[in-house]
């Protein structure tokens, strides 16, 4: 019996006949039904950000290269899975955080004005290069490259905003919905990752983005009470 990729003839099987399934059986299963979730729920994990940035018209405390540089990531990621031709379950939650993402940084773009000449080159170069990177039109040893650069590009993705919340003392704008979900799809990709045997720089790659993830997530409960003094004072 099998439904959207995911085959429960074992699971049923065993129940069936009175017994648990075996972890052999069982296993395989939770992480198809994990990486699907993890799907679904990418379809909405920026939409906090994007709503409150809209809510309060503002990107305070938002690192614009932060941004870009996600964009950069995921399309790389989401490039080199569907090369590797990883069941869709694996990895199909890039393709809906590249969308976010990109609208994401339009946004913060539009509130960012008066931008200068050099912000504008970044995403016009984006343009001209993703759709050759997505459709797999590149030397193998050069897709290779990339995506053990995209971890790279993550890490440098992360730092100038973890850098910015510590120097600023705040979190300004910064969703704790959307970097709770980040934190919570990373851990849960690392074990589907393992377990649909993807490989080793695929692993490593959420692994890398639980860390990241969980300092951002740390620093937003860390500097939450000062900045609600600060609001308080202000007021």
């Amino acid at each position: 019996m099998e439904y959207i990729g995911i085959d429960f003839s074992c699971a049923i099987g065993s129940l069936g006949d009175g017994q648990f399934p075996s972890k052999e059986c069982l296993l395989p299963l939770i992480s198809k039904l994990l990486g699907y979730a993890i799907v679904a729920a990418s379809t909405t994990v920026k939409l906090p950000q994007i709503l409150k940035i809209l809510k309060h018209r503002s990107v305070r405390g938002l690192s614009i290269v932060a941004f870009e540089l996600e964009v950069v990531g995921y399309t790389i990621a989401l490039a080199y899975c569907i090369h590797k031709g990883l069941s869709f379950s694996a990895y199909g939650e890039l393709a809906f955080l590249l969308i976010q993402a990109i609208i994401l940084v339009a946004i913060i773009y539009y509130f960012s004005q008066p931008m200068g000449t050099m912000s504008w080159i970044r995403p016009l170069i984006y343009c001209a290069i993703a759709p050759t990177v997505l459709a797999g039109q590149i030397d193998p040893l050069l897709f290779e490259a990339l995506y053990a650069s995209q971890h790279a590009v993550f890490l440098f993705a992360r730092i100038p905003q973890i850098w910015k919340n510590f120097s600023n003392k705040s979190t300004g704008e910064l969703s704790f919905l959307t970097c709770f979900m980040n934190l919570g799809g990373s851990i849960v990709r690392v074990f589907t990752s393992m377990q649909e045997k993807a490989p080793i720089s695929v692993v490593l790659g959420s692994v890398l983005g639980v860390m990241t993830n969980g300092s951002i997530l740390s620093q937003i409960i860390l500097y939450r009470k000062p900045e609600a003094k600060k609001e308080k004072k202000v007021n």
